[in-house]
């Protein structure tokens, strides 16, 4: 088993892509994540492969300070990929302050690094990865009208941006980062607002678009406008519109927030994977 490292996104997408398009849905961060690297959208992005006796039996790939994702092809040969990857992070010194995959891929990589680096492991997010074909069109709708982000709304966002972020618990930003961000995502009109007499409640982004695909993401609702269902509607207008481009939509979920984990249900989204983020520390025996 080798591990084979990749500096040309495009020959790492030739190896990769076949092995994506047979599970688009599962890994659709990963593929999305994928497509940006190849757009020159992220710098010095890791890109390796496991390789035993010419086949692939594992698929990586890291944007810091994004987490390390990791693809398992063949479960037999798990361990053997994993200590590979291990064994060539550490000999070249790549840090990997998290990683996110399957729930028992990543659970299993825990393990194996934590007992190599004696860094333990915490859960970050505990998510759901949810996949939407059709939206519920009997769901009740909130006032107001969708619209696109302009100029005018970035400190509004650039605010409930740091909002998002605190309440997802992802690792903290400064305002610079959060007003390069916003600035991004308004010039590539990829934020749609709420808006209920004139007044913005609630805003949700399109991400990771693929062949097949588009998630969504950056669904936010100022604490002032919830429990106005805004959120829901928002999300259910922005999916349907998607839907009329792609074949379907993905949504990541935190699983420890039982509201929202509802309302994508009500929309017509369904779970079909179980998800994780783990994130390392030294263990303060050591």
């Amino acid at each position: 088993m080798k591990i084979v490292n990749f500096d040309d996104p495009f020959a790492f997408s030739a190896k990769v892509e076949p092995i994506l398009s047979e599970n688009e849905d599962v890994f659709s961060l990963f593929n999305g994540v994928l497509q940006s690297i190849k757009a020159g959208m992220m710098e010095e992005p890791f890109m390796a492969t496991a390789e035993l006796e010419g086949n692939v039996i594992a698929l990586f790939q890291m944007t810091p300070p994004f987490p390390l994702n990791m693809i398992f092809t063949d479960e037999q040969h798990m361990d053997s990929a994993i200590d590979g990857l291990a064994d060539y992070l550490l000999s070249h010194n790549i840090p990997i302050p998290s990683i996110i995959s399957l729930k028992p891929w990543a659970e299993r990589f825990a393990d194996r690094w934590t007992a190599k680096t004696h860094h333990s492991s915490k859960i970050i997010m505990d998510q759901g990865l949810y996949r939407l074909d059709k939206v519920d069109e009997t769901l009740e709708k909130s006032p107001g009208i969708r619209r696109l982000a302009q100029e005018s709304d970035k400190p509004l966002l650039e605010k409930w941006h740091q909002g998002f972020i605190a309440d997802t618990r992802m690792p903290e930003v400064t305002s610079e980062q959060a007003a390069e961000w916003v600035e991004r995502t308004v010039q590539r009109q990829e934020i749609v607002l709420w808006e209920d007499h004139g007044i913005p409640v609630a805003c949700a982004k399109q991400a990771r678009p693929s062949q097949n695909s588009v998630s969504v993401s950056f669904v936010y609702t100022p604490p002032e406008h919830r429990r106005n269902g805004y959120a829901r509607t928002l999300v259910a207008d922005f999916s349907a519109d998607l839907l009329n481009k792609y074949q379907f939509c993905m949504l990541y979920t935190d699983m420890l927030n039982p509201t929202s984990n509802k309302i994508y249900q009500e929309i017509g989204y369904r779970k079909i994977a179980d998800s994780v983020q783990l994130g390392f520390e030294v263990k303060e025996n050591c």
